[in-house]
């Protein structure tokens, strides 16, 4: 086999391959020895097939074998020889004298073929300890472990009923039944039976719940609403609607109790533990928080510090992936770029800024790990892979099956876990200063979009 360098420009390489007609017939004579020991035809012997009647009829099907072998052979020789990384799956080009490709597939002529791929850059790391980035640090307000703590003892409220004469009330849980329609129909998910409704939570349709209020029990009511619109249902968003209502029962909220009683309904052992727990769960939040926006500027310097040539095919696969994205929020919100106020023509070529954005982090966090020898462990992968597993309920092997059968799906488990430990390997030497905040500073969401937030 002869391999060619025809074209070097950038991370672009070209390769030219030749598989002589003799590598090609001898390569053919093997396999067809090799068939001819094990075929059994109708009219011959065991091992006494013709090798030329074998020829005819699977020559074809085995020079197909042969060039697929070949195509891989040569890809692992440019990879040795040339000492390179590919960016992406090499490009194959057999184009050429159709009839110099028909003797090649008799083993009568040589078989050539082209190989274009992508190198991966070369990334030169330096110190990490010029990064400066500030981390944001925020006590827990007693005030609001009270407010969970009150949230969780208004779960376990205890509602009393009120009778078949009652009328409801603000606070109230009402029992009603109901059927949503539109222009006189009814629509999908708009009908229910037996639904508990805390009147004055604001958990229904804005309006709905108003309309509630002085109904008796017993009683039907015509409420008419609009849909925000911004909903959830783009065929429903912004649209009238009217709903017959009719109340079922009404119970009346009692005291609400916060005392060792309600731990204990919760699984703890008192109040005092109940609420370290709340209290730990919330530091948990901020710490998230705070890890979320100090990653952030992180992944901002890391993307100032390095610039080099990108693998194309890289961008155009993430770019794809995005813009797939974009086109499928605005079929679900229904929102055009005009009401972005941009351009289709803009909005691409900020999406392709993101796109380069994430393969050059990509590229740079992942030459940072292979020099500090990150690994993701097993444990890891399973702990992560279970999370993942929970979230579909009663599909749980089945899941499980797909993702450690799947290297392609177990990758994207990988991904995010082997980032995180570069990020922290990072911010391990950079300079690191903390400034304590108020929560509402802690959580305000940052002035930056969120695709451009997106790590690597």
């Amino acid at each position: 086999m002869q391999v060619t360098e025809t074209h070097s420009e950038g991370l672009k390489r070209e390769f030219k391959i030749v598989l002589p007609a003799q590598d090609l017939a001898t390569r053919m004579e093997g396999q067809l020895n090799e068939m001819r020991a094990k075929a059994t035809i109708k009219g011959f012997r065991p091992g006494k097939v013709p090798v030329a009647h074998l020829k005819r009829m699977y020559g074809r099907s085995i020079m197909a074998e042969i060039v697929q072998e070949a195509v891989s052979e040569a890809n692992r020789k440019i990879i040795a020889d040339n000492n390179i990384r590919l960016a992406g799956e090499p490009k194959l080009d057999f184009d050429g004298d159709p009839e110099a490709m028909e003797r090649a597939m008799e083993s009568m002529g040589d078989l050539s073929f082209k190989v274009a791929l992508e190198v991966l850059p070369k990334v030169e790391l330096g110190p990490m300890d010029d990064i400066e980035i500030e981390k944001l640090v925020a006590d827990v307000p007693e005030e609001e472990v009270d407010r969970i703590i009150s949230l969780l003892s208004e779960q376990n409220r205890v509602y009393e009923a009120k009778g078949d004469d009652a009328v409801a009330e603000k606070s109230d849980k009402a029992t009603i039944d109901f059927v949503g329609k539109m222009d006189d129909v009814a629509f999908e998910g708009g009908t229910g039976n037996d639904v508990d409704l805390i009147l004055g939570s604001n958990s229904f349709i804005p309006g709905f719940e108003d309309q509630v209020l002085g109904m008796k029990v017993g009683e039907s009511r015509t409420i008419t609403v609009d849909f925000p619109a911004d909903y959830g249902a783009t065929e429903l968003a912004g649209k009238p609607a009217s709903f017959g209502v009719t109340l079922k029962s009404v119970a009346k909220p009692g005291d609400l109790t916060i005392d060792d009683e309600l731990a204990k309904g919760f699984g703890f052992e008192d109040l005092a533990k109940l609420r370290e727990s709340v209290r730990g769960n919330i530091e948990s939040d901020y710490n998230q928080a705070s890890r979320s926006k100090w990653k952030r500027h992180l992944l901002d310097a890391l993307d100032k510090k390095y610039s080099f040539e990108l693998p194309q095919g890289l961008v155009e696969q993430e770019f794809a992936s995005i813009w797939r994205q974009v086109e499928s929020e605005q079929q679900q919100s229904g929102k055009t770029f005009a009401d972005e106020n941009t351009t289709e023509e803009a909005a691409r070529v900020e999406y392709r800024g993101i796109a380069e954005r994430r393969v050059r982090l990509g590229l740079v966090l992942a030459e940072i790990g292979e020099a500090a020898g990150v690994k993701v462990t097993e444990d890891e992968m399973n702990k992560a892979l279970m999370e993942r597993v929970r979230q579909y309920p009663g599909e749980e092997k089945k899941v499980w099956d797909f993702f450690r059968g799947n290297p392609q799906a177990m990758a994207q488990i990988q991904a995010p876990l082997f980032e995180d430990k570069v990020i922290d390997h990072v911010a391990a030497q950079a300079k690191v200063t903390e400034r304590k905040v108020s929560k509402e500073e802690l959580t305000a969401e940052d002035d930056v979009p969120a695709k451009t937030a997106d790590a690597a």
